[in-house]
């Protein structure tokens, strides 16, 4: 069984946030994890960003930010000439007084999503490079407000959220709000081996089926057909890392009727096939 490091971070009660400017950094930590946030700068070369389950390549410069107990790394193509700035950051700073204050909203709704992992574009990135770097050299309360500055510019941005995948059942029906999506959602995860289909789902509802989707998908923003793929392919995940069971027989305990549909759409999913990904598990975790 493989599973992920946990890393502790130097930061202490007395730091607004620590900032690490490495150069010709090998990306040769394994994939880990730690209970602060943790916005990372990757600079001058290209490679992979893994971020919980979910692997994608980068060209040039990549940024993420990276909540708590959430697991990542980063690979490069190159050993020298990488360059890398991690700003970290305290999980309670959301408990701080000037947090709960309404001009923070977009700061407290980015942290919250970054329990997800989030990636920004590119001129985002571009923008923020020039203001992460000079907060290297940032001293005492400058400091803080170039950095709540930053958080501000990045949580005002138009960024995309990495994980998709809601493996974690109870807080994706928390943000629902819904008895109906939870009981839904509840019925989805223990029928993920068989077909499910929507008139089972609305009428566990009392809905019909149109109106079933409707609510389903303006309650949680994903379709029907996209939460049950979602949960099978974070099922499969699980399977692929912890279970010595054949991609085929993965794919029917998943709920897919055919090993090249499942193939696919993993792919499409998560970047890999079944059978690159439980390789790529076993050479970047930590074997139990």
């Amino acid at each position: 069984m493989f599973y992920y490091q946990q890393e502790i971070t130097p930061l202490t009660d007395e730091d607004f946030f620590i900032l690490l400017n490495r150069y010709d950094v090998r990306f040769e930590y394994p994939v880990h994890f730690h209970s602060d946030y943790e916005l990372n700068l990757v600079m001058e070369t290209d490679g992979q960003r893994i971020i919980g389950d979910t692997q994608s390549e980068f060209k040039s410069i990549d940024m993420a930010l990276i909540g708590p107990n959430l697991p990542h790394a980063w690979r490069a193509t190159q050993i020298e000439g990488n360059h890398e700035i991690t700003i970290q950051f305290s999980e309670k700073i959301l408990d701080s007084f000037c947090m709960r204050k309404h001009l923070f909203l977009p700061i407290q709704r980015m942290l919250t999503d970054s329990t997800k992992g989030i990636i920004f574009p590119t001129q985002t990135m571009i923008n923020a490079q020039e203001k992460i770097i000079s907060l290297n050299t940032s001293k005492g309360f400058q400091a803080a407000l170039d950095f709540l500055s930053l958080l501000n510019e990045l949580a005002t941005s138009d960024y995309p959220i990495v994980i998709q995948n809601p493996s974690d059942l109870s807080s994706f029906v928390q943000a629902a709000r819904s008895r109906r999506i939870a009981k839904s959602c509840a019925y989805i995860q223990q029928h993920l081996h068989d077909k499910i289909h929507l008139k089972e789902l609305a009428d566990l509802c009392h809905m019909s089926e149109s109106a079933f989707s409707h609510f389903f998908k303006r309650k949680t923003n994903l379709s029907v057909i996209d939460y049950i793929l979602n949960c099978r392919i974070s099922k499969a995940c699980v399977l692929l890392s912890n279970s010595s069971n054949t991609i085929e027989e993965i794919s029917y305990e998943c709920g897919f009727g055919n090993v090249s549909n499942f193939i696919r759409i993993f792919k499409k999913k998560k970047g890999l096939t079944p059978a690159n990904y439980r390789l790529f598990i076993q050479k970047n975790m930590t074997k139990r």
